[in-house]
């Protein structure tokens, strides 16, 4: 049986630079920095003093009063995310087969507020004060179940979690079952907010993220030789993906096409990527064989450009190893330096974007590039948006675990 072809008609993301899509888009490339001091709590006694948070966003915008308190805060912009996908996607629910429809929907780490509220109110007052509402609104599943719900969507409805991969691995399973017809059209992404005590005292702990208090505001950069860490965010992502022919005949517009995947293992380290880069590369080039394509066909990558010291020397040895010469022709380039390290809303954020480049043939810079680490000599778009015919580019995600997923996208031709 032919692979049936696999396009994207709609996209939502909330995140630090705006609180659509469009917002998101703009401020990307505009170079715009959402980096700022953490105010969800007090972090006088903290390492970390910042990060990528959202602001001014209003769940009642998605969600009625009564079912926000029943939700845990990652869950509000997840929905928030999905509704604006499929908005965007103009779909008639009439005239469509919601049974068709399914939702894959992650979470890296889940209802991490919900957990640290409720075990602070037991440790205060006993068992009999945490909510009946504790494991519904923590677990990392739920936002997909809320998003099923929500739309009645009766097609394959579950959640990934892979760390940092997370999103990414829900777009290309969601990828994966349009084309083995599963479903005619899945919904799928991510969210994350855990910009929280245990989170960012974790990440500390692991001497994970970047501590550069005092210059903040320059702390994410990717691919620079002072980078010292990644920098928390929080946000979500989602995408619509579509069957080419059900698209059609519905009239939607078509923002791009999905052609490939990578999955990889790095079997190596529960933190640290493999040397060279080695699972990125075998991603990158699974992706591209799923694709047809041959290294010289891509044009541009979405790096995941965490801004950390092994990963970004890991990320473009597998790039050079995977394109030779041809590494050096490639635009690449990190919006991590923009929104920050999204956790498990990163893959689907990032495959928005690089969807967006495609079909404006525009690419966000990597902001805070100014002072190049000398083994990092790739374009990395620094500082400012580019202007570039893309055709073919891959989105690349890796998570703790040794996780890795590459996504190829197309321009869409018809």
């Amino acid at each position: 049986m032919a692979k049936r072809r696999v396009v994207i008609t709609g996209v939502g993301a909330v995140t630090a630079i705006g609180n659509t899509a469009e917002e998101t888009w703009k401020g990307l490339v505009e170079g715009k920095n959402g980096v700022n001091l953490i105010t969800r709590f007090d972090t006088s006694a903290f390492d970390t003093k910042f990060a990528f948070e959202v602001k001014n966003f209003d769940p009642l915008l998605y969600i009625d009063k009564k079912a926000v308190k029943r939700m845990d805060p990652y869950t509000h912009i997840a929905i928030a995310s999905a509704v604006q996908a499929i908005e965007a996607a103009k779909f008639n629910f009439e005239t469509v087969d919601k049974n068709k429809i399914g939702v894959l929907y992650g979470s890296g780490i889940g209802g991490i507020h919900t957990w640290e509220t409720q075990h602070n109110a037991y440790l205060a007052n006993g068992p009999r004060s945490i909510s009946p509402f504790f494991v519904p609104m923590m677990i990392s599943d739920i936002a997909a179940g809320h998003i099923s719900i929500m739309y009645g969507l009766k097609g394959p409805n579950f959640a990934t979690t892979s760390a940092c991969a997370t999103s990414a691995h829900a777009v290309g399973v969601s990828f994966m079952m349009i084309q083995r017809g599963s479903a005619d059209v899945m919904v799928c992404g991510g969210s994350e907010s855990s910009i929280t005590p245990m989170a960012v005292g974790g990440f500390n702990a692991a001497r994970a993220i970047s501590t550069w208090n005092d210059r903040y505001l320059e702390a994410c950069r990717p691919f620079d030789k002072d980078r010292s860490g990644f920098v928390m965010a929080e946000g979500a992502g989602a995408l619509v993906l579509e069957e080419y022919e059900h698209a059609v005949k519905r009239g939607a517009e078509i923002l791009g096409e999905i052609i490939g995947v990578g999955f990889t293992a790095d079997a190596h380290h529960i933190t640290a990527p493999a040397p060279e880069g080695e699972g990125a590369y075998r991603a990158m080039k699974e992706a591209l064989r799923d694709g047809e394509l041959n290294p010289e066909q891509i044009d541009h990558i979405n790096a995941h450009g965490t801004s950390t010291e092994l990963n970004d020397l890991n990320e473009t040895k597998a790039i050079k190893n995977l394109f030779g010469q041809h590494a050096y022709k490639l635009s690449i380039n990190s919006i991590k330096s923009m929104v920050g390290h999204l956790l498990g809303a990163a893959g689907a954020v990032e495959s928005m974007t690089t969807i967006l480049s495609i079909k404006n043939s525009i690419i966000p810079p990597t902001i805070n590039l100014t002072n190049p680490d000398p083994e990092c000599d790739l374009d990395y778009t620094p500082l400012k948006a580019k202007e570039r015919e893309i055709n073919y580019a891959l989105s690349n995600s890796f998570g703790f675990g040794g996780h890795n997923v590459s996504l190829l996208f197309k321009k869409f031709m018809g």
